[in-house]
């Protein structure tokens, strides 16, 4: 049976320091994500983006709060309701970023949509930050202490025991004791590295459960493959090593909704990064080599 999708952009990049990620969505539609699809034999309906607001427009510091944090949160709660929409129509929800604070919105649709569902956060950074720990004050490293229930929303979406980390190499002080105090598992590419990705990935998928939401930052990978990122960090996966990962959800069957997120036209090299996620979003919908 042919996956169902329907694409949604989030060209937001409120949530950090650096401008660019919000032409993520456009980059990626321009790789020819469509075909791509259609070639895969998926049943894929683009919805167009959601509306944001252009930071140059809003107040960049709030008393009390952190930069932005109104219309960020009000850009999450309009994609958690689309997301639910998709979700109530046996779709999967395929979420294009724009800024990794976006996944305050699309996990809290899928853990309504699927409760129980784990998250699988492929990235650099495990943004687990809260204003009382962030060195920059950028949602955009925060996004998993609110899905924690630690700051914005009074419950938390996502169960901390199936909350998995992969990819990981920059965490700060604060995060640190976070990571640990919540017992959320985590893969740094030390792991990797020592283990190989298929053992990680195997362990992943099944901490993780039946129902999976997977948030893929592209700074994951190392940056000599993927320049086109908001935060690029040294010493990322391999080309491979992240196809693989991918095509292992895809065998998994647990997939359930997928961010893609921080890409930077800017920052990029013949759009080689957006054509990279293009494939990446492939390998995680089913396609193979063979």
């Amino acid at each position: 049976m042919a996956v169902k999708v329907s694409i949604v952009g989030v060209p937001m990049d409120l949530g950090a320091s650096r401008r660019g990620v919000d032409m993520g969505p456009s980059a990626i539609r321009y790789a020819h994500l469509e075909e791509r699809l259609e070639a895969l034999g998926a049943d894929a309906v683009d919805l167009g983006n959601l509306e944001v607001p252009v930071v140059e427009t809003v107040p960049r510091e709030e008393e009390g709060g952190l930069r932005c944090q109104a219309p960020i949160l009000s850009v999450c709660n309009h994609l958690e309701k689309a997301c639910l929409d998709i979700h109530g129509t046996g779709r999967l929800p395929l979420v294009l970023g724009g800024d990794h604070s976006l996944a305050m919105g699309s996990v809290r649709a899928t853990s309504q949509a699927f409760p129980g569902t784990g998250l699988l956060w492929i990235d650099a950074h495990s943004d687990i930050n809260t204003i009382a720990t962030s060195p920059s004050g950028n949602i955009h490293g925060m996004p998993v202490a609110a899905l924690l229930g630690l700051m914005f929303y009074s419950k938390p979406a996502i169960d901390p025991k199936r909350t998995v980390m992969v990819g990981i190499r920059s965490v700060d002080p604060g995060e640190r004791l976070l990571l640990q105090d919540m017992g959320i598992t985590v893969y740094t590419m030390h792991e990797i590295d020592r283990f190989g990705m298929a053992r990680v990935m195997e362990e992943s998928l099944a901490l993780v459960g039946r129902d999976a939401h997977v948030s893929f930052d592209l700074d994951s990978l190392d940056p000599t493959v993927a320049p086109g990122v908001g935060t690029p960090v040294r010493a990322g996966l391999s080309l491979r090593e992240a196809f693989l990962a991918m095509e292992m959800i895809a065998e998994a069957g647990i997939l359930r909704a997928l961010d893609v997120v921080e890409l930077n036209p800017i920052m990029d090299r013949g759009n080689s990064t957006g054509e990279l996620a293009v494939s990446l979003i492939a390998a995680a919908l089913g396609e193979r080599i063979l």
